[in-house]
């Protein structure tokens, strides 16, 4: 107990700016640079595994998925950003209590869900009956992936059926009930310094913005959200100086692939969907971001609720692509799945015209929704646009063609080598509090994050630590050979000691300040489950440092458990201007998916 309070107030304190095991470290992180200066970096990214359950005791299995065979109740998956105003409608769907011929009460249920959960999800046993992503882009993908899974099932090569045969769809014919374009949303005066409103801005506005200004700061979400892949769609058109058509091959061309690069180095993190960097606005305010992409809706949303200080929509001068807000039916019921029922459909149906209908619509618009009902005008009395300058309704002057299937999984792939690299360490707490369940779950969240990583211009290393490093795998390219090492080193952790948790921040972020890569997102991120007791440094100590240094470097910190230092590990975030984030042994591998997309 006295060595824990000792440790709690050395990380509150003051103490000398290094201590002497600061300067070996410093040492030798200089040296471990030397060494592996030459290394090719990789991309973090792609899809991890869902989290495993916390009960040690028991088998890893798949929970049973049923319902009656007269049920009517539609479990639909939504994304987030659309998640609250569908619950609104949802609700209010419940209450009219609408009967199936045979008595049985329709409902609709909502289930949140990032667009890759949906699709990953929908391809086996699935506790939804219908999916309402932000683009029926991820319909296409669903339904290409399924008739491949069909196509294996039956021993076809081609991943389409046989010959003259229809592929397998997953999904029925979509629905749609709202729209929005895609924006670069900016606080105002940042939008008047690029020109707005008096001449369109495009990407280039954006990137030239970014590089002028040290302190310009904008973001785009990862492609695996409808905003981040529409506005990487739209970089390639305007790559490529068309707005239609756009073929593999004009998105391959050197010259499109290094525009998309040259924009995309200026992007100062990826991440989330627009819902979280809204959060983040609420709690950060200006300091944040200057300007971010997402759903013009996102720009009506926060005036509505922070009139004090507007964001206004930047429609890009060389044209922007739509999230259309489909909803569609799952085909279910192939082999020993089991179905729809024909009640859920007479549900799918019902809330499918429910939402469709003229009071549904205008409820879209008021929460600042484009309706699909076109009769409605958007310049009516009572309409967001209307009474505001900050969106306009006439805009964007220039839709883009929805590019084939083809094109957006060559934009997919090409983006992670246009994207700005990261150099990127995990500093993960083996102390003896690990031991068992939670350094099982840790091991497994860290080699699914290892083992999904593609690309070859992003680096990943890794600080072991418990009462001193127990381990430095400095950043390296993941390779076939690096990659078996660094697995091979996360296999080898042991939980034993205390928890010098702030040196083994400081020799991160030490060797990302002797690496120096200005052209790189530089991150940590830290995983501990208890409280710093053994660290030569202080909290102020590492403060300064960062100030100080010449490299920036973003901080993501993750409490594990109920006994971590939270109020620490805040403060390390904070400091690092990054995020903090709780885990417990059941979301501990998704929350480590989810850090991977800001990189």
């Amino acid at each position: 107990m006295e060595r824990a309070q000792a440790g709690r107030r050395r990380s509150r304190g003051r103490r000398p700016f290094l201590t002497r095991r600061s300067w070996a470290l410093l040492g030798g992180m200089a040296l471990f640079a030397l060494c592996f200066c030459s290394i090719v970096a990789v991309t973090i990214g792609g899809r991890i595994l869902d989290a495993l359950r916390s009960d040690e005791s028991q088998p890893l299995v798949t929970p049973t998925i049923t319902w009656a065979p007269d049920s009517a109740e539609l479990t639909v998956a939504v994304s987030p950003v659309m998640a609250p105003a569908l619950e609104e409608m949802a609700q209010e769907f419940n209450r009219l209590k609408q009967k199936t011929p045979d008595g049985q009460t329709m409902r609709v249920i909502l289930q949140p869900l990032t667009p890759e959960q949906m699709v990953e999800r929908s391809l086996g046993q699935t506790p939804f009956q219908a999916i309402a992503p932000d683009s029926s882009l991820w319909l296409t993908q669903l339904d290409q992936r399924w008739a491949r899974l069909q196509a294996e099932e039956s021993g076809e090569t081609g991943g389409t059926g046989g010959a003259g045969e229809i592929p397998a769809r997953r999904v029925s014919d979509p629905v749609r009930y709202a729209v929005s374009p895609i924006v670069i949303a900016a606080w105002e005066d940042a939008a008047r310094e690029l020109g707005w409103p008096d001449r369109p801005i495009g990407w280039r506005e954006i990137q030239r913005k970014a590089q002028e200004d040290p302190n310009f700061k904008w973001n785009h979400p990862s492609t695996g959200h409808a905003a981040g892949l529409l506005a990487t769609l739209a970089e390639f058109y305007a790559a490529a100086g068309v707005t239609r058509n756009l073929t593999p091959e004009m998105a391959t061309d050197p010259e499109v692939l290094a525009y998309v690069r040259e924009v995309e180095a200026t992007v100062r993190f990826y991440g989330e969907g627009e819902e979280v960097i809204v959060q983040r606005l609420a709690q950060e305010g200006r300091d944040f971001l200057d300007a971010f992409v997402a759903q013009e809706q996102t720009v009506i949303a926060w005036n509505q609720s922070n009139p004090s200080e507007r964001l206004v929509a930047i429609y890009p001068a060389e044209g922007t692509l739509w999230a259309d807000h489909p909803l569609a039916l799952l085909e279910l019921g192939a082999g020993d799945e089991l179905a729809v029922t024909d009640n859920q459909r007479r549900t799918f149906r019902a809330f499918a015209d429910f939402l469709a209908g003229e009071e549904a619509q205008r409820r879209f618009l008021a929460l600042g929704y484009r309706p699909a009902n076109l009769a409605i005008p958007l310049d009516g009395p009572g309409s967001p646009f209307a009474a505001s300058d900050a969106v306009d309704w006439r805009q964007p002057q220039t839709t883009l063609q929805m590019p084939s299937a083809a094109v957006v999984d060559v934009v997919q792939n090409a983006w992670w080598y246009t994207k700005r690299p990261t150099n990127v360490y995990l500093v993960v707490d083996t102390s003896s509090s690990m031991a068992g369940i939670k350094l099982e779950r840790t091991r497994a969240a860290l080699r699914a994050f290892v083992s999904q990583i593609r690309g070859n211009r992003d680096r990943v290393g890794l600080v072991e630590f418990g009462s001193e490093i127990k381990r430095f795998e400095p950043l390296r390219t993941m390779s076939d050979a690096g990659r078996a090492e660094m697995l091979a080193a996360i296999d080898g952790m042991e939980a034993d000691g205390f928890t010098a948790l702030l040196d083994a921040v400081y020799q991160a972020y030490a060797d990302l300040q002797v690496v120096n890569d200005q052209e790189a997102i530089n991150a940590i991120v830290v995983m501990t489950d208890g409280q710093e007791n053994d660290s030569d440094l202080y909290l102020d100590d590492l403060a300064q440092i960062f100030q100080e240094g010449e490299t920036p470097v973003v901080v993501f910190t993750i409490a594990f458990g109920d006994d971590a230092d939270e109020e620490l590990l805040q403060e390390l975030a904070r400091i690092g201007n990054g995020q903090f984030r709780r885990a417990d042994e059941t979301d501990i591998e998704e929350l480590y998916r989810i850090i991977s997309t800001y990189f």
